[in-house]
């Protein structure tokens, strides 16, 4: 025990005087979210303004089955060509010409993602005109409902928890697989190794002072959306603590796995940079997983930052999930973490290979 303290006051020490670490340990996530969110916060609320041309038309169409549709504007054009003008400058969203008898409607094709909401409306519009000139009235009618909670219906909701879960991998890994790498290539590690130190007490140290500052930087980020977003949460502080916890030990222990493979902290800190980025990409962080192709989606299921990104949405409240896959997604970064660092103790906390 008195290893392990005297080795706790060590990191402390080194960890403060790398005042840039603790900058990006503490605040990267957060600039994360201010990029994001004062460039894509009202993604999840788009407007559809629609331009109207009605070239000849005998009777003008009906202006409330526009509204009714879902077109948040309306702007009417003298002929279709000023209309088409206006679509390609994207002074409207999509546009509608009428001439009386047939709908031909408008689309940018550059904008790929937004003309299948566009779509949708103009297919609402085909109908309401089609059933008004039969003098029918729907049916049936529609009503949305949201099944699960309200915040997961927001798309920058769902980002905040991701780039959460993030930082906690991203600290994981280089907390141990550059820190000791960098140890081992300073000497440092050497020079430890010839007190009464138990390697497990070096590792125990670094996971607790990482522990402490992962968990600072995800309040820091999560109250930091709240407060200039105005974001709504609804936070389990039991399940979220314990998720940042586990979660953080497991990924030390990945990290672990990386510092006993790799030599050079460059090296090191490469390989952890590389398992990052692709578990970035394909864990539903910035785009949904169910946009990907089959073998991605099974690809994703594979890799721990998927899981831990779900345990964080559920954590915040965002979205749900079974409470036994929850403790699951704890137990086993808590497990693995437990269990790879005393195994790999021996083979990482040793001196510098030749």
């Amino acid at each position: 025990m008195s290893a392990y303290r005297a080795l706790l006051r060590a990191e402390v020490a080194i960890l403060l005087r790398d005042r840039m670490s603790v900058f990006f340990m503490l605040l990267f996530p957060l600039i994360f979210i201010l990029i994001f969110g004062f460039l894509m916060g009202d993604v999840d609320e788009p407007t559809a303004r629609l331009g109207l041309a009605e070239t000849g038309a005998a009777r003008p169409l009906p202006r409330d089955l526009l509204a009714e549709s879902g077109a948040d504007e309306l702007r009417d054009f003298e002929s279709a060509e000023a209309l088409r003008s206006a679509v390609r400058d994207h002074s409207v969203d999509f546009g509608l010409i009428w001439d009386g008898e047939t709908l031909e409607f408008l689309y940018d094709p550059s904008r790929i993602q937004e003309d299948y909401a566009f779509q949708q409306i103009a297919a609402g519009i085909t109908d309401a005109v089609s059933l008004r000139a039969q003098s029918l009235e729907p049916i049936l009618s529609a009503e949305k409902t949201h099944v699960g909670t309200e915040a997961s219906t927001r798309w920058f909701n769902q980002m905040v928890p991701g780039i959460i879960a993030f930082s906690i991998l991203s600290s994981g890994l280089f907390a141990v697989s550059g820190h000791l790498t960098g140890m081992k290539d300073r000497k440092t590690l050497d020079r430890l190794l010839v007190t009464p130190m138990p390697p497990v007490a070096l590792l125990a140290a670094i996971a607790t002072v990482r522990l402490v500052v992962v968990y600072l930087s995800t309040l820091v980020t999560l109250f930091a959306s709240i407060a200039i977003f105005r974001l709504s949460f609804s936070i389990d502080w039991i399940a979220y603590t314990l998720l940042v916890t586990s979660a953080t030990v497991g990924m030390m222990g990945l990290g672990t796995v990386i510092a006993l493979l790799v030599r050079k902290p460059s090296s090191a800190g490469n390989v952890a940079n590389v398992l990052a980025m692709v578990m970035m990409f394909l864990s539903g962080i910035y785009f949904p997983v169910e946009f990907m192709p089959r073998f991605l989606r099974a690809l994703s299921l594979a890799l721990p930052l998927r899981h831990l990104t779900d345990g964080m949405r559920f954590a915040t409240g965002v979205t749900d999930m079974s409470a036994a896959r929850f403790w699951l997604i704890v137990v086993v970064f808590l497990g693995g973490g437990l269990i790879l660092f005393p195994v790999l103790a021996r083979y990482v906390v040793r001196p510098q290979r030749s």
